[in-house]
């Protein structure tokens, strides 16, 4: 008799605590809009931060492109000059 009892109140134990995590917590509309707002501001952090990295990478291929042009706009001036040159000698 002794078993019985105490399997009855396991179960009656183990049923009681089973429903406490079946049941959906409840929040507030509050808390669902200050949820939504953290989303939010933690997105445009994500998307600023991207922003900020994709500049600046971009600004770095600019410069480098400009270098290299310039570098060959020079190159093709001074055989230019020097065409000309060995032309009036």
């Amino acid at each position: 008799m002794k078993l019985g009892k105490m399997m009855g109140s396991f179960a009656i134990t183990v049923a009681m605590a089973a429903s406490l995590f079946a049941m959906p917590r409840q929040e507030s509309a509050k808390q669902d809009m200050k949820d939504a707002g953290h989303s939010t501001k933690e997105a445009a952090k994500d998307t600023g931060k991207a922003t900020k990295k994709t500049a600046k990478d971009t600004g770095h291929a600019v410069k480098k492109d400009t270098k290299k042009t310039t570098h060959k706009v020079a190159k093709k001036t001074d055989e230019g000059a020097k065409k000309v040159e060995n032309k009036t000698e």
